[in-house]
């Protein structure tokens, strides 16, 4: 169970849930509401350690939708997940599987994320946590929730990229079981993901997912659910499933776009959402092969227009999101624009992330705070000019 990649090709393992018994949408009625209801596809570890992680809400936004031009359009709130992000998932199953193992110390490289989500599981089990985050570059919701936790937070200069290669490096020597996505139980609780939106979704799975890509782990363990699904005869259509990186750390963006057979990394990414700020992502055979396999592609997006989905997500439907969550809603109105995306589709966009993990006042930019002379005056004038 300490083993993370292929003693002959080096690439990442996989997991195969072997199984006769499957659920049913009327089976799932009074079970477990997370993601351990859906026992038969996942792993049996025996207890798991969880915090109640999955059920997330899945949104209906009717205004949004007439904003950037699609027909039907839903958003996937894993903010409502316990530490505020999707990582839950995979880090419940990770977590269990360590205790399994025999492990007593877990580490991680992170954007914030992960390493909030870690810290709070390995809490729940009793084991020691270390993150190795990437100095200067978590926003500081995050790095609180992972200090709360009791986390041991260590600083690496340099990227994202660099912590990993770090973490991996010293794992063994520290005695610690390794919890980034290389790890394959990861995805293995991240797949479930599909599974809520087949059960959500009534079984009609003819829409089109929407995904950040950070590390590319998220893409490939939702469309390895909709597979399984598939394979027990539960569905008939598999999703189409969209990437949306950010311009300044985006390989595999451009690698789709040129028609490349490997990604060209990036040393140095640079972009406001900071969960997707990832150069090298260790999941990108995985990610370029779900993509490929559903029919859809990775593109890219610019900060200013993750900022503008942002505000638009906000202001219309009263949801928020971090940067990277807003990625998959400015995706959707560029390519919609564009004449790239069909807008005669139903599109579900996954919010990874909660709003308050990253509350930088730059975000909020657009909307500054004013004297209260200053909007009892505006508000007096236009009541004036609305009787006129």
């Amino acid at each position: 169970m300490r083993s993370y990649r292929c003693r002959c090709c080096g690439g990442p393992l996989e997991v195969r849930v072997e199984t006769d018994q499957v659920f049913s949408l009327n089976s799932l009625s009074g079970r477990v509401q997370s993601i351990w209801r859906y026992e038969e596809l996942l792993p049996d570890l025996g207890n798991p350690v969880t915090l109640g992680e999955g059920m997330t809400r899945l949104v209906r936004c009717e205004r949004l939708a007439k904003l950037i031009g699609v027909r039907n359009l839903y958003v996937k709130l894993e903010g409502t997940n316990p530490t505020g992000s999707f990582k839950d998932r995979g880090i419940s199953v990770g977590v269990t599987v360590a205790l399994r193992a025999g492990a007593d110390k877990v580490v991680c490289a992170s954007t914030g994320n992960t390493a909030a989500s870690l810290a709070a599981y390995a809490a729940r089990a009793g084991l020691e946590c270390a993150v190795l985050i990437p100095k200067g570059k978590v926003a500081s919701g995050k790095l609180f929730q992972a200090r709360l936790f009791g986390a041991v937070v260590c600083e690496v200069s340099g990227t994202f990229d660099d912590a990993l290669r770090t973490a991996l490096r010293e794992a063994e020597s520290i005695g610690a079981y390794v919890l980034n996505s290389v790890n394959p139980w990861r995805l293995e609780g991240q797949k479930t993901a599909a599974f809520e939106l087949w059960e959500q979704m009534s079984g009609d799975t003819s829409f089109d997912v929407v995904v950040p890509v950070g590390n590319a782990g998220n893409i490939s363990a939702i469309w390895k659910g909709f597979e399984e699904l598939s394979r027990h005869g539960l569905i008939d259509d598999l999703p189409r499933m969209i990437g949306a990186q950010s311009s300044g750390a985006a390989p595999l963006a451009r690698m789709m776009r040129l028609g490349l057979d490997e990604p060209s990394w990036v040393d140095d990414p640079q972009t406001i959402a900071s969960a997707i700020r990832i150069g090298r992502p260790v999941n990108w055979k995985r990610a370029i092969r779900a993509v490929r396999r559903s029919g859809g592609m990775i593109y890219d997006v610019e900060d200013s227009e993750i900022l503008e989905a942002m505000r638009l997500m906000a202001t219309s439907e009263g949801i928020a999101t971090e940067p990277a969550g807003a990625a998959p809603i400015a995706l959707l109105k560029s390519k919609i624009q564009s004449g790239e995306l069909p807008r005669d589709l139903t599109y579900v966009c996954i919010a990874t992330g909660h709003h308050l993990k990253d509350p930088s006042s730059a975000l909020v930019s657009w909307n500054e705070p004013v004297p209260v002379e200053d909007y009892l005056t505006r508000a007096g004038l236009q009541r004036t000019r609305f009787r006129e």
